[in-house]
């Protein structure tokens, strides 16, 4: 059963990075066409109006959708040069705490999104130039960190089923 619960958040995850990596295209190609905007402006173009805006919001989104998958892959800085000497408890504690930690960590940061986002849509604060309001980045973000929390879970767990072949885990 726990196979297939995590066999379920790696295919999630994937799904989200896919989707991050897309809106991070679409962001580098508002970015690309705005940019020549400004270049041809003598011509009657002009720049994207809110592009600034919409790459900041759209960035928090890539990031976090990037997290769980990342999360997942053991993708997050390591430094395996002596940990390889190690005895093995010792390697797979250190990954067992460090995996632990990310459970803390991603809870925080996916708590301090949630307050934030809170804040912003009862202050109704919105961007400069589009109007946008500005909890729509935090909102749209909110989901791929709490799916980095169920990363981090998961991979505690993994790490922790992993003793005492904790060498098959990166």
């Amino acid at each position: 059963m726990m196979h297939r619960a995590f066999h379920l958040i790696n295919t999630i995850a994937q799904i989200v990075a896919l989707l991050g990596g897309t809106i991070l295209i679409a962001l580098v190609t508002l970015t690309v066409i705005s940019v020549i905007g400004r270049a041809i402006n003598a011509y009657g173009l002009g720049p994207i109006a809110g592009d600034f805006e919409l790459v900041e919001n759209g960035m928090v989104c890539v990031v976090f959708c990037a997290l769980p998958w990342c999360q997942l892959q053991f993708g997050h800085v390591r430094v395996d040069i002596l940990n390889r000497h190690f005895p093995l408890w010792l390697s797979w504690g250190i990954s067992f705490v460090s995996q632990c930690g990310f459970i803390l960590l991603s809870f925080f940061v996916t708590k301090q999104l949630t307050l934030g986002m809170l804040d912003k849509l009862s202050w109704q604060e919105t961007s400069m130039i589009l109007q946008l309001p500005i909890w729509w980045g935090y909102a749209a973000a909110l989901p791929a960190a709490m799916l980095w929390v169920i990363s981090c879970i998961a991979m505690s767990w993994k790490v922790a089923c992993a003793y005492p072949d904790g060498r098959n885990l990166g």
